[in-house]
């Protein structure tokens, strides 16, 4: 993306490409209190419809969304993520991973209900492409969310800023905002069991020495003997509904249409 001073078809996720098992542990003490599941349950309720979720990775989020939906397909541009994440879904037979990228979803036109990303692809400028192929896919009424974290909300904010210094949060504001989407921000508790996990989880997300500072402020947030070491976290959870009206909507993608496979 520009704002990360480079442009690509895909920008490499070390986090998740290269510690696909810590980044599994830091799905897991992520959003303990389900904050944004219930955000997203009442802006883009999925009960019914067809689900898909941008930059999947290993599937982490496919079983909470096929739990109600009528489909769901994840899309991932990296192989070895794109493996776990079918051999997570195995056995459920309303959700497909296909290989893919924001850019080229492979999907019909007006096919889906919601698109979901979280933290992949959709930074800001140089997201519009991505913004483009959505529109394409997404019936008219339909939904799509994207939930990225908030440099506003300390300490985990000052943090990524200390590792992305020409990140400007005001510009990637207003760029969503002129795009029609609309922003709620929504403070998370993480929770690590030990602190064995936290630093691996911190040491995958931040610079060796931006992750030590991270490991002692979340420990000085902790008292001394607690069970489990707690973190807020900040997100924002950006919303653009696409018009109804202007586009046909095509036939469901449960039996119908087709579905682009590597």
């Amino acid at each position: 993306m520009r704002i990360f001073g480079r442009r690509s078809e895909v920008v490499p996720s070390p986090n998740i490409w290269y510690h696909a098992d810590v980044y599994e542990r830091e799905n897991q003490v992520q959003d303990v209190d389900d904050e944004i599941w219930a955000h997203l349950a009442d802006v883009a309720p999925w009960s019914g419809g067809d689900v898909v979720d941008v930059g999947c990775g290993t599937g982490f989020h496919l079983p909470r969304f096929a739990a109600t939906a009528r489909s769901v397909v994840g899309v991932e541009p990296h192989p070895p993520l794109v493996r776990r994440a079918r051999e997570r879904v195995e056995g459920l037979p309303s959700v497909t991973v296909l290989r893919g990228t924001a850019q080229r979803l492979p999907l019909p036109e007006s096919s889906v209900d919601v698109v979901h990303a979280r933290t992949a692809y959709f930074f800001g400028p140089g997201c519009e492409p991505g913004l483009r192929e959505v529109d394409r896919v997404l019936r008219p009424g339909g939904v799509l969310v994207i939930v990225d974290l908030d440099t506003g909300v300390a300490p985990y904010g000052d943090w990524m800023l200390a590792d992305l210094p020409r990140y400007r949060a005001a510009e990637v504001d207003a760029f969503f905002a002129e795009e029609g989407f609309t922003c709620r921000r929504i403070t998370t508790r993480w929770s690590f069991p030990d602190r064995r996990v936290l630093e691996a989880v911190l040491r995958i997300e931040f610079s060796p020495m931006v992750a030590s500072r991270a490991v002692v402020d979340t420990l000085r947030l902790n008292r001394q003997g607690a069970r489990s070491l707690e973190l807020p976290v900040g997100y924002r959870v950006l919303l653009r509904r696409k018009p109804v009206g202007l586009l046909r909507a095509s036939e469901p993608l449960t039996g119908h249409g087709t579905l682009a496979e590597p």
